[in-house]
């Protein structure tokens, strides 16, 4: 078959247009920025951008989001350059979304379907798929309607009436109970993580999540800390399945580290709603590693981003450490700015330094031997859930137990302590 004829088969790369609205509390700055960012997105999806637009309004427009000028602006822009394809900066609503379309006659979509997509193309594990699908689908409920509107271009009344609300309640059902079903999958998968990350806790050995804006380099520190080849790259939300790996350094205290999907700036709710159970990974950690590309020029933004999202997974007051990553691309020193550790998970550079502040924030532990009544069984298992059993034997009224700790616990477990190591000793000091 001749080249051209090959070409000929391939589907077209969708051209699009991107367009934001900005408001009045909104810097232009902050307006590119973004565009910038979501047209790496559009890149990530297979799309590429051939125009650019922003208009400056009081409020968006509640049928359109733009004004009619701007909307008519942009369909000759997409005339002219040939775009089959127009992606709003801002969430849509499914009305503006339809208005914008029929007005511009091609397709249109938003941030959050265009993050959707690329989730739906990075997914690989059953367990992610189900978590896009999941997601895909609350999105798309309210847009049903939409589906359905060229029954009201024939008039309403005779002839019109019954089918088409049929088949929209038909495809609601389907897609609510499909909902159900994966919701009640993705329980048991909450349940299943509740076990490995119970059966981490029984190692003894603290856990570190890292955490970031998507292409911050998580993955590459995780490969080079734990000395594991996961697949890491430079685009966005290349890892979408968490991971764990067990950390074993020279001369430092072991740890388990943790890898968990990329945050971005408007990260679609569905999405945190969907990748909740991935995300519970957060709310065990003992320390929170942030990584910042610290030679993105949004770095703030992106920083900020990530302390929302944190926020709204109710797990910003976990003790937290910065990594400013991607130093061999940058001159001066932002972790003195910022009070982090500047490093290249790519060189090594500045990796024993962060390794040295990863001991310093983890929390201490105490190796004692304890005697618990049997009567107690809350305390019996704090031991094993908080800590690391080294050692046990069952005597007739109670258990004796060998076992590291957290410090923190050590006060509710004074009553039982009958013998502890000189190191832990000393620690408490």
């Amino acid at each position: 078959m001749s080249e051209d004829r090959r070409n000929s088969t391939m589907p077209r790369r969708e051209r699009a247009v991107i367009g934001a609205v900005r408001l009045p509390s909104q810097r232009r700055w902050q307006i590119e920025e973004s565009l910038e960012e979501l047209a790496g997105l559009v890149e990530a999806a297979g799309g590429s951008v051939v125009e650019r637009v922003v208009q400056e309004r009081k409020a968006p427009s509640p049928a359109l989001y733009f004004g009619k000028g701007k909307i008519d602006e942009i369909g000759q822009a997409a005339h002219a350059r040939d775009a089959n394809l127009f992606v709003s900066d801002d969430r849509l609503s499914p009305s503006q979304e339809r208005n914008i379309s029929e007005a511009l006659g091609i397709k249109v979509v938003d941030r959050t379907a265009l993050i959707l997509d690329i989730f739906a193309q990075r997914a690989r594990s059953s367990e992610g798929k189900l978590q896009v699908e999941l997601a895909q689908l609350t999105y798309l409920l309210p847009r049903l309607v939409g589906q359905w509107r060229h029954l009201e271009r024939l008039g309403g009344g005779i002839g019109t009436r019954g089918p088409g609300e049929t088949q929209l309640e038909s495809d609601r059902r389907v897609i609510r109970n499909r909902v159900m079903k994966i919701s009640g999958e993705l329980e048991r998968v909450q349940i299943h993580r509740r076990l490995q990350r119970a059966g981490r806790r029984r190692m003894g050995a603290p856990v570190v999540a890292l955490v970031g804006y998507t292409n911050a380099g998580k993955t590459t520190l995780l490969n080079r800390l734990a000395g594991v080849h996961l697949t890491a790259a430079d685009r966005l939300f290349v890892t979408l399945d968490p991971a764990a790996r067990l950390v074993e350094p020279a001369g430092h205290q072991a740890f388990i580290l943790t890898d968990t999907v990329g945050f971005i700036r408007k990260l679609p709710h569905e999405l945190v709603a969907a990748f909740r159970a991935t995300l519970e990974e957060l709310q065990d950690a003992d320390l929170l590693l942030h990584v910042v590309d610290a030679s993105h020029p949004a770095i703030d933004e992106h920083m900020r981003a990530v302390d929302e999202l944190l926020g709204e997974l109710q797990v910003a007051d976990r003790p937290t450490l910065l990594a400013f990553n991607k130093m061999d691309r940058v001159e001066g020193d932002l972790g003195a700015r910022h009070g982090g550790v500047p490093i290249s998970a790519t060189t090594g550079s500045g990796i024993e330094e962060l390794l040295k502040a990863i001991d310093g924030a983890l929390p201490a532990t105490v190796a004692v031997t304890l005697r618990i009544p049997h009567a107690d069984g809350t305390a019996l298992a704090l031991c094993y859930e908080l800590g690391r059993v080294l050692a046990r034997a069952d005597e007739p009224d109670a258990v004796r137990l060998e076992v590291e700790l957290p410090a923190r616990l050590r006060g509710r477990l004074a009553p039982y302590i009958v013998g502890e190591s000189a190191a832990s000793a000393g620690m408490l000091d």
